[in-house]
């Protein structure tokens, strides 16, 4: 099964991932990797970081002539803004004397509970692994799952349904349209908008709102839309709780930092339906099999993908690093005062969605693999094909 693991510090010389359990026999180029950690970076309202960094990943290990070859994947994402922190940041060299130490925590960040929990004297190795600078090494792994599950005809994308108070979800129609040619259609939509929105009016409303938390001194969260096409029906399990395929998709969102809320499909809306008007009807016997005309549970039920799109909602809070100060206290005398800022973005809600896509792709690898098995790509194509092609036959007339 898929896994990986990151290491590194924001301000440290790299950013790294290992990725194991991918099949042997994935194609994959280095555009691949390198177009999610781009589309990562992209987004109205971020910081200063973005405009050092440009993202690139060094594949160290696992490919051979542009395919996986069943050993782990190691690469390295180099930090360029570490010639500026060789001091702060020293490895080895004790250079605690002529740093100053960071001792007034940030609201909302996680300074205060990791200084507590780690033991530190400092906030500054908190600040450095906690932040969301991690994600590149995320988004970086997760293009492996999402190449995989691409060459199988399942796809990911996202796109901003809202920033602060401007936007809602895209009409039905205009939805399901984006998404007649996979998941990754819409994304690209998506994509053409510096908010990564679909409405031109939402749009140039969002625009707005984040110009004007930039002037306020304050920041902006939202919500985002995660959709998974292609999907064939049967995957994860109701049997055991760690084998449901929501609880795993909700824990991978959860995961990201300043995401605070996971939705599957309209769940808080039909929350406030009956029954009738929330669960979808079930049709078979035509030239598509089974079928079903709205996707209100987001494509899955009883834990296990229903066939449908998975529908998964996203809900990041506003960054906690704000120009204007709220109130904290000194961790070495506890006196009263301002917090403090760090570096950061009035508005990071774009590249959201793209962390999500990439942090949802090896779960469903997984699920897959836990249905297919398959050690090689051609392995798990030939049984895919043959799942599909037996259930069109069971329902198709």
């Amino acid at each position: 099964m898929i896994r990986y693991f990151t290491a590194g510090e924001s301000h440290g010389p790299a950013l790294s991932a290992i990725v194991e359990g991918l099949p042997a026999g994935i194609g994959l180029k280095e555009e691949d990797i390198n177009r999610e950690l781009a589309r990562r970076q992209q987004g109205y309202g971020r910081g200063g970081r973005m405009k050092i960094e440009t993202d690139r990943a060094e594949v160290l290990s696992g490919v051979r002539f542009g395919k996986t070859i069943g050993s782990p994947v190691a690469m390295v994402v180099r930090n360029r803004d570490w010639e500026n922190w060789t001091t702060t940041m020293a490895q080895f060299e004790d250079h605690s004397d002529n740093v100053r130490k960071i001792t007034i925590p940030r609201p909302g960040h996680a300074d205060l509970t990791g200084f507590i929990k780690y033991g530190f004297d400092d906030i500054r190795p908190v600040i450095d692994r906690s932040s969301a600078r991690e994600t590149a090494a995320r988004v970086a792994a997760g293009s492996l799952a999402k190449a995989f599950l691409r060459q199988l005809g399942i796809q990911v994308g996202s796109y901003v349904s809202s920033i602060g108070p401007a936007g809602q979800p895209l009409a039905h129609d205009r939805l399901m349209e984006l998404l007649a040619g996979g998941a990754e259609g819409l994304a690209v939509e998506a994509d053409r908008s510096e908010v990564r929105m679909l409405d031109h009016d939402a749009e140039r409303a969002a625009i707005a709102a984040i110009d004007k938390a930039q002037a306020d001194g304050d920041t902006l969260g939202g919500i985002v839309e995660i959709f998974i096409t292609g999907v064939p029906p049967g995957l994860g399990s109701y049997v055991q709780h760690d084998r449901r395929l929501d609880a795993a998709l909700a824990s991978a969102i959860m995961s990201i930092q300043a995401i605070k809320g996971v939705e599957v499909g309209t769940a808080f809306d039909n929350a406030r339906l009956p029954g009738s008007r929330v669960h979808d009807e079930l049709f078979a016997g035509g030239a598509e099999g089974l079928t079903r005309k709205t996707n209100r549970s987001g494509g899955i039920e009883g834990s296990m993908s229903n066939g449908q799109p998975i529908h998964l909602r996203a809900a990041m809070k506003p960054i906690s690093s704000l120009v204007s100060p709220l109130m904290s206290f000194d961790l070495s005398n506890l006196d009263a005062v301002q917090s403090r800022f760090e570096r950061s973005d009035t508005c990071a809600v774009p590249a959201a969605g793209v962390v999500a896509e990439a942090v949802v792709a090896p779960v469903i690898a997984n699920a897959l693999l836990e249905k297919t098995g398959g050690d090689h790509m051609e392995e798990i194509t030939r049984r895919l094909d043959d799942y599909r092609d037996e259930l069109l036959r069971r329902f198709r007339a």
